[in-house]
């Protein structure tokens, strides 16, 4: 493996690892912690509206790092795959991970931001709540992706 590689393929990992511990971070630590403020204040000082503003906020700030990663895998696996580099395991993981990352920056939070943006009745609506678990559902998919995307190429890499 040229030098070169070596290192993008190094950065192209560390980046994999940041967006899947920030996506795991976001479900796991933030949202719990912002969605049950009363137990952190002591009282209820936020309604569940208010709360699933600050969320959304905290989600349209990992949009841009799912951004900036679906474009680097776009490059990187786009220039493996024209080196003749490629398995199926690893072009369905980038698909899925290409898929769920658009929809998740340009389909999911755009309409989430529409809805809350119409008021706090709005978000309690059956296409409001379809919406957004659709949207969980999707960002699961895309971490279960970019995990095994990130397993495929340490694998390759430490051959």
């Amino acid at each position: 493996m040229k030098k070169n590689f070596k290192i993008a393929t190094i950065a192209y990992l560390v980046l994999l690892g940041i967006t899947l511990g920030a996506g795991i971070f976001a479900g796991a630590v933030v949202a719990p912690v912002t969605f049950h403020t009363q137990m952190w204040l002591g009282s209820d000082v936020l309604s569940r509206y208010q709360e699933g503003l600050i969320m959304t906020q905290n989600f349209l700030k990992l949009s841009y790092l799912v951004t900036t990663t679906v474009v680097a895998v776009a490059l990187y696996e786009g220039y493996k795959y024209k080196k003749f580099e490629r398995d199926n395991i690893t072009q369905i993981s980038t698909f899925l991970v290409l898929a769920t990352g658009l929809m998740f920056s340009y389909y999911y939070l755009p309409d989430i931001l529409l809805m809350q943006m119409a008021g706090e009745k709005m978000t309690k609506t059956v296409a409001f709540i379809n919406t957004h678990k659709g949207s969980e559902i999707n960002f699961k998919i895309f971490s279960f992706a970019l995990l095994v995307l990130m397993v495929r190429n340490m694998q390759k890499a430490c051959k």
